[in-house]
């Protein structure tokens, strides 16, 4: 059940992130002023977003014992 919990959070995550880059290029080219701020977003969220996804799973390893 736990390895079943982990690919489907690392697929979520990755197609979150994914899904992050896309909207980055899209914004970043329909709003050329504002590109440095997305890219900044983005390149912020790629590194919060797998480590919410890993304590996610330490809190669910704890409880579950």
């Amino acid at each position: 059940m736990f390895d079943k919990l982990k690919r489907i959070l690392a697929l979520a995550g990755a197609v979150l992130l994914a899904c992050l880059y896309l909207i980055t290029l899209v914004l970043a080219f329909a709003d050329p002023t504002a590109s440095k701020d997305w890219l900044k977003a983005s390149v912020v969220c790629t590194v919060v977003i797998p480590i919410f996804l890993y304590a996610y799973i330490l809190i669910y390893r704890y409880l579950k014992k």
